[in-house]
């Protein structure tokens, strides 16, 4: 079969429609016109070389929001532009930043660089080294084509006016960091750079420094919950020192890009550490757009008799693990062990391939015999989106598919492989996963592939999410839920880029959050979040201002800067020996072994990432989060990297041996257990019938026991394994409530029943507070038990996966009857008999999702609902958290 031409994206809908109709899976289709642009004019300052290399470029006016923004930082202010993916944010913060450098050399020694020493150099920063060395490769041919326009004006060689840029991160030659430190004018590199290299060897940059008078933060919207408190406060330093080594100069002025979200000069003034209203904020997108089709959509019914799909759709329903590019691991929710949640009634939770046959429960969703009606009976969200996958490829688009994790990548990428390969082998060839745990070298070779047209399609992590310009294609599938509106808008962007039509597809995971939204299409499309992170996190402060201090004395008038109401936290750290207090300030214990920088790292205080090397050949497979390695490389684990199976000889500190396997009949899953100790209560609302609504510090206990094997192509425990792995424990921040024992009596539910509807609770809260939250599932965990053994009751908790809090449990605790109200509807929504992944299954559930009784459940979520007190208002338990 031959590959049909190029379709357009009204094409692609109509096909979508098509197939939509077939299972009623397609829920909802929300088309958003056309747009026009609206041009401004250059600003008078524009450097005129600069403008023509646009112009060679292809841009020959811009766009009045890039106008506004640049005109805005040129005039010393700080700026965020938020606006829509492929509205062009680069230019607004291009124009100014080289029109300085260009300006500085036709004025030799103008008054106007006095200031600096020398021309003044900028910063880029951006959250992933994929997106710097995109804009890299953007900026070398805008200065490529700005000595052209000079050459062809007659201006001599050595006469040329040019900006030298240069791209640093951990994997950047010395050489090449040498030359950057001496020549560039422009440094394109991540808060991880920052952190670790350059603001701790500050003296050898100092030329750059001195002379820095812009600091572009690319994406800002990603530095959310533990990661942007640790960026917020690298940024601060960074502005700190630049002000320390240039006290009587202007100082830098910090531009934004951010994508369209909630409060855009409030998250970056508490990324910069200046009052809101210190931030001018860009907001207005005036780039043209194509039309854009969102398409909502359920996943297709199985076919019972695909052992392939089957099989597939197991590993990715059993086996799925969130990914982590480009933020953070996190460590998933789990019952409480049996000491502390003693086991109830017998409770057989729904397989995803064996619907319950178990009647109707009060308000559990009707009673059918219609397959389509039980979530059960469709197929994973990966395997839908392999197959839609397909049908693109198949009439000629380009597509990307965003998914959850990293095995999901690997499964989209051979599904559409092994399908093709089966239609048309000439489009087998065209199709790979792209994710973390690769290799630099991989990675760069198949983002140049996407861009060259070798490969028409990749199954990715949220890593492609960021402004990567990949021009070209029609259609993006995003295959469950990506944990905002904000991240759904910019993975659904990178169709129809540059003013073309594309269309999106968000496929149902089995997951609460997912239920919910497919059929609510009003939440999809409501006002984006804001964007939750806390500097102030003593657990993510402390570090820093060590760190801080060994870069330059901390003194007095840096405590605003941190936040700081006074010099306690510091007085603390000099009590443990980390500062020294001296008259000039509060300075780093250099007695103390290795660098203050390296006390924290800035996407997770957990272990550094695990290679996984191959035992036979000594090769670097690739690597796993330090965090997940217990759980995902621990003795006997079958590890899957592009295909290839292998088997986890041994775990060591250093890394994870492994040995290739042609095949293995089995998969494995790690078992957990884990505790909660409240450490301190620090609000808490006391509602009717003894029900408590507490947050407070927590520590979270946890450790991998075991493993089970897992039969393919059902998935069926066949054998289950011992593992004597270290405890982890974790001190953050969690919402809990309590009830008492004769108040769940009163509600229907005895003594047995108990554990299996706070287990099933706890699952269903964990899964849709990320519809209030700046959060994913993945950030949080939670644990149930009949009887804890400090409140004395059946407790549930819900905490925040970081030390100390990411802010995602308080804003819960904050939209307490919001989250239990939706909490509600989603479960009493979902049409299965008795407890389903759409509505209280966990994938990441470390017991195996047993004891759980749905209807239990919702008998508790009433009770919890009829207990708020009539009169709570705003900013109680029910009320709106502020970010």
């Amino acid at each position: 079969m031959t590959t049909q031409p190029h379709s357009p994206a009204r094409d692609l809908t109509e096909l979508l429609e098509s197939i939509g109709a077939r299972d009623r899976r397609l829920i909802h289709l929300q088309r958003t016109p056309a747009r026009p642009g609206r041009h401004g004019d250059w600003p008078e300052w524009a450097d005129p070389e600069l403008v023509a290399a646009y112009t060679r470029l292809g841009v020959e006016r811009p766009w009045t929001h890039q106008v506004a923004a640049a005109v805005s930082a040129h005039s010393g202010r700080h700026t965020v532009l938020a606006t829509g993916t492929g509205s062009g944010k680069s230019l607004a913060a291009w124009l100014p930043a080289l029109s300085a450098v260009l300006a500085a050399q036709r004025a030799g020694t103008d008054s106007r660089i006095s200031a600096y020493g020398r021309r003044p150099t900028a910063l880029y920063l951006s959250p992933t080294k994929a997106l710097t060395a995109d804009q890299a490769a953007a900026l070398s041919r805008l200065v490529t084509e700005l000595e052209a326009v000079q050459r062809e004006a007659g201006v001599p060689g050595g006469s040329l006016r040019t900006v030298h840029t240069a791209a640093c991160d951990g994997d950047t030659p010395l050489p090449e960091r040498d030359w950057a430190r001496a020549h560039a004018d422009v440094v394109l590199t991540n808060p991880d750079f920052l952190h670790f290299s350059l603001l701790p060897g500050h003296e050898r940059w100092n030329r750059f420094l001195r002379s820095l008078h812009y600091v572009v933060v690319d994406e800002c919207h990603a530095y959310r919950g533990i990661l942007g408190a640790h960026v917020a406060l690298v940024i601060r330093r960074l502005l700190r020192l630049v002000r320390r080594l240039r006290p009587h100069g202007p100082e830098p002025v910090v531009l934004c890009a951010s994508a369209t979200a909630a409060e855009p000069a409030l998250t970056a003034a508490r990324l910069i550490g200046v009052p809101p209203e210190a931030v001018t904020a860009i907001t207005d997108d005036d780039a043209p757009t194509g039309e854009h089709t969102l398409a909502l959509w359920q996943p297709a019914l199985r076919d019972p008799w695909s052992a392939w799909e089957n099989s597939v759709a197991a590993l990715a329903e059993a086996l799925d693990f969130p990914a982590a590019d480009p933020h953070l691991n996190r460590p998933g929710e789990a019952a409480a062990p049996p000491a502390q949640a003693p086991a109830g009634r017998a409770h057989t939770p729904v397989s995803p391939s064996q619907p319950s046959t178990s009647g109707t429960s009060p308000g559990t969703g009707p009673d059918t015999d219609d397959p389509s009606e039980d979530p059960s009976a469709r197929r994973s969200a990966v395997v839908e989106a392999a197959e839609l996958l397909v049908d693109l490829l198949s009439v000629g688009a380009r597509a990307l598919v965003f998914v959850r994790s990293r095995r999901s990548a690997e499964i989209v990428a051979e599904h559409a492989r092994h399908t093709l390969g089966m239609s048309q082998p000439g489009l087998a060839g065209t199709v790979a996963a792209y994710r973390g745990g690769y290799l630099p070298e991989e990675r760069r070779a198949l983002e140049q592939d996407l861009r060259h047209g070798r490969l028409r399609a990749l199954a990715t992590t949220n890593a492609l999410e960021l402004g990567i310009d990949v021009t070209g294609l029609d259609a993006v599938i995003i295959a469950g839920w990506p944990g905002t509106r904000v991240s759904l808008w910019q993975q659904a962007g990178r169709a129809g880029r540059a003013g073309g039509n594309g269309v999106a597809v968000l496929i149902a995971s089995d997951n609460p959050l997912d239920a919910y939204l497919v059929h609510h299409p009003e939440d999809v499309f409501a006002a984006p979040e804001a964007t939750v992170f806390d500097p102030s996190n003593p657990y993510v402060l402390a570090p820093h201002l060590c760190a801080a201090a060994s870069e330059s004395p901390l003194r007095e008038e840096d405590l605003p800067l941190f936040g700081l109401p006074d010099d306690s936290l510091l007085a603390e750290l000099a009590a443990r020996g980390a500062l020294r207090r001296r008259p000039a300030g509060w300075f780093w214990n250099t007695s103390l072994p290795g660098r203050a920088q390296d006390l924290t790292s800035l996407r997770g205080d957990g272990p550094a990432d695990v290679p996984v090397v191959e035992e036979a050949t000594g090769a670097v497979v690739g690597t796993v989060s330090g965090a997940a390695a217990d759980s995902t490389v621990h003795p006997g684990a079958v590890y899957v990297h592009q295909g290839q199976v292998y088997l986890v000889e041994e775990l060591t500190e250093d890394a994870a041996v492994v040995s290739r396997k042609t095949a293995v009949g089995y998969r494995t899953r790690a078992r957990e257990q884990s505790s909660v100790r409240i450490v301190a209560e620090r609000e808490r609302r006391q509602w009717a019938d003894g029900v408590v609504w507490a947050f407070g510090s927590v520590e979270v206990t946890s450790q991998v026991i075991g493993y089970n094997k897992l039969a393919l192509p059902g998935m069926e425990v066949i054998s289950q394994h011992p593992l004597s792995m270290p405890e982890h424990v974790l001190p953050t921040a969690a919402v809990w409530w309590t009830v008492p024992v004769e108040a769940t009596v009163r509600a229907g539910l005895d003594t047995d029943e108990l554990p299996g509807a706070l287990h099933a609770a706890e699952h269903a809260m964990i899964g849709m507070l990320p519809l209030l939250a700046t959060c994913d599932r993945w950030d949080i965990g939670g644990l149930s038990t009949a009887l804890h053994p400090q409140t004395l009751t059946p407790t549930v908790f819900v905490h925040d996966a970081q030390a100390g809090g990411a802010g995602f449990a308080e804003r819960g605790f904050r939209a307490g009857r919001a989250w239990l109200e939706a909490t509600l509807a989603v479960v009493c929504e979902c049409p299965c008999t008795g407890g389903c992944p759409s509505c209280v299954q966990s994938p990441k559930c470390g017991n195996n999702n047993e004891p759980l009784d749905k209807a239990g459940a919702i008998a508790l979520l009433r009770l919890l609902l009829d207990a708020i007190p009539d009169d709570a208002v705003s900013g109680g338990a029910d009320g709106a958290a502020t970010p």
